[in-house]
């Protein structure tokens, strides 16, 4: 595949403190398209300071309809599109497996498994989920699925590359604590308006309340062996563990709601 074939796309809200790095390692990319829901910080001129980043302000709604509104800014300029949220590095393999891909007609996009690095460093494992990171443009979907959009291809096969893409967020524990809160009250709105039979088995986990938060814990410190990697996987851990916590407590507040009696 020729990389000027492929268009990376970022969205971006203050992101200065990994633009800059994710980047760098687009240098190969003819054209790299940045999409900002009108950053306070030195997210726009950072990517700016790139010859070949294209920068475009959109007022965000949700992530599905960011990211909808973000391809449909490339036009007809590539075929491809590698999706990237803005704290995903490409390692010079990785980039060397896009340039080698020879993708039949009915492969319309590529999945990646993630390393996820804490303050630079890659631990061994996480629960971090592969995601379709590479897909043919006009075979693309995006549909928002709780606090965050997935990627579908409208037809065709999706492969799976070897090389991992690091996810190596850099961003403040303050900013982090308030993310999750944004994203566990998304979540909670998406498991209450979705029947319970179609939940998946975490899902349905997650509505128990009291048994996410441990079990999350439990399977990264232990089948994930993170217990053996230190501060690092520790950190992983307890910041999983208090995602899950977070939302427990607002489907308990659901709960204590329901269950009040008017005066």
């Amino acid at each position: 595949m020729q990389l000027d074939q492929i268009t990376p796309v970022i969205l971006t809200y203050n992101e200065e403190p990994n633009i800059g790095r994710v980047l760098e390692r687009l240098s190969w990319a003819t054209r790299v398209l940045v999409v900002d829901s009108y950053s306070t910080d030195r997210t726009q001129e950072i990517a700016g300071s790139f010859p070949n980043v294209r920068l475009i302000e959109h007022a965000f709604e949700c992530h599905a309809a960011q990211w909808t509104y973000a391809v449909g800014e490339i036009g007809s300029a590539t075929e491809w599109v590698l999706a990237l949220d803005s704290d995903y590095l490409l390692s010079s393999d990785l980039v060397q497996e896009l340039a080698n891909l020879t993708p039949a007609d009915d492969v319309s996009g590529y999945e990646a498994a993630f390393r996820y690095c804490i303050r630079g460093r890659a631990l061994p494992r996480s629960i971090y989920p592969p995601r379709i990171v590479l897909c043919r443009r006009d075979r693309t979907r995006f549909y928002q699925d709780g606090h965050t959009q997935c990627l579908d291809v409208t037809s065709g096969r999706v492969h799976r590359l070897e090389n991992p893409v690091d996810h190596d967020d850099r961003k403040s524990l303050t900013h982090w604590i308030a993310a999750q809160d944004r994203y566990a009250r998304l979540e909670r709105k998406k498991l209450l308006s979705t029947p319970r039979a179609e939940l998946r088995a975490a899902d349905r986990l997650r509505m128990r309340t009291f048994f996410a938060p441990l079990a999350v814990l439990v399977h990264c410190l232990l089948f994930k062996g993170l217990i053996f990697n230190g501060l690092r996987g520790w950190y992983y851990s307890y910041q999983r563990a208090v995602a899950e916590f977070l939302l427990s407590l607002y489907l308990i507040e659901d709960r204590l709601a329901r269950r009040e009696v008017p005066d």
